[in-house]
């Protein structure tokens, strides 16, 4: 499902409508939302909607830069994208993130199952299935094609394979889904928003595909980097000497390989640690410590350096953040 929020016609490019106001809509009946997937996302065919299930369906989303961020919720369905339809259609490559129910997603002869928490890409120039078999909730983030640095070949031995099981994935899986349920203020914050989100796309699926890569020695060590720093986010001695050491080139050798992306190594960490660090201060098993300890528990120097970024990052501090979610889950 590719987001198109706000309807000023075609997916704007860069410097285009930026900063449009959340779009919604909702649907009380199968023709009301076959009609609303046209209006707000490509055109879909729906498929075998319950006949004996409420049917209620909602759509939110807003745009970031030039990424889309939408979540969509309905019924049990089966949403088809038909040859025809992806002939005649725009190119997209999308992600989504199931937050309720069960799916499998088809594409380019492979079944992906998600559960909440995985998610999968697919492309919308080529068919694809979505079969959601209970009621479900489904976070989708949609990028213009041509804007995507992937060439065909990587994104196409990537699609319809479940991502978020590697440390590396569950990390970005909170990262997808706090741009869609938290989306920037900020004009600005959203454009970087959408540049980090789409270099961290880009490592888990060089991450997580097995099938043979046609991108440079670069991409792989990216690829390598990016999951070394996920398994040792909470060591404080994690570092860009350490990591360079760890694969055998050097300071300017590795800095070498993150020059056209948009996160530098030392963002990377940032960011990977920030977002485990954002999970550690809500998990019950973690209540017992402070946000001092989870900061260093988290590789982090100090607490103001911790405090200044989640701030940065997530627009609130981790105290505040800790007890809206305490409160929250306490209703």
């Amino acid at each position: 499902m590719t987001a198109a929020p706000c309807r000023v016609g075609p997916f704007p490019d860069v410097g285009g409508v930026v900063g449009c106001s959340t779009s919604t809509g909702a649907a009380g009946h199968v023709e009301g939302w076959r009609d609303m997937l046209r209006e707000h996302f490509v055109a879909l065919d729906v498929a075998e909607p319950a006949a004996d299930e409420p049917f209620a369906s909602e759509v939110r989303s807003t745009l970031l830069g030039h990424l889309s961020a939408a979540e969509v919720s309905s019924s049990p369905q089966s949403c088809v994208r038909t040859a025809q339809l992806a002939r005649d259609g725009d190119a997209y490559l999308q992600v989504g993130l199931l937050a309720q129910g069960r799916a499998v997603v088809e594409q380019d002869g492979r079944e992906a199952a998600l559960e909440p928490g995985r998610f999968v890409v697919y492309e919308t120039d080529r068919p694809f299935t979505w079969h959601f078999p209970q009621r479900w909730r489904l976070l989708v983030l949609t990028w213009p094609r041509h804007l995507v640095d992937l060439d065909a070949d990587d994104t196409r031995a990537a699609t319809a394979r479940t991502l978020g099981e590697d440390r590396l994935g569950g990390i970005i899986a909170r990262t997808l889904a706090e741009a869609v349920v938290r989306p920037p203020d900020h004009v600005d914050d959203g454009h970087r928003l959408a540049d980090e989100i789409a270099a961290l796309v880009e490592m888990t699926l060089r991450a997580n595909h097995d099938e043979p890569c046609s991108a440079s020695g670069a991409a792989d060590l990216r690829r390598r980097v990016a999951a070394h720093i996920a398994e040792h986010v909470e060591d404080p001695g994690l570092s860009v000497e350490s990591i360079a050491r760890a694969h055998f080139v050097s300071v300017r050798g590795l800095h070498r390989a993150f020059a056209h992306v948009q996160l530098t190594v030392g963002a990377l960490i940032r960011r990977l640690r920030l977002e485990h660090a954002r999970q550690r201060l809500v998990d019950p098993h973690d209540d017992h410590l402070s946000v001092t300890d989870i900061a260093y528990a988290c590789g982090f120097a100090d607490l103001p350096t911790f405090s200044h970024g989640f701030k940065q990052a997530y627009r609130e501090s981790p105290s505040a953040y800790r007890r809206r979610v305490a409160s929250r889950s306490l209703r």
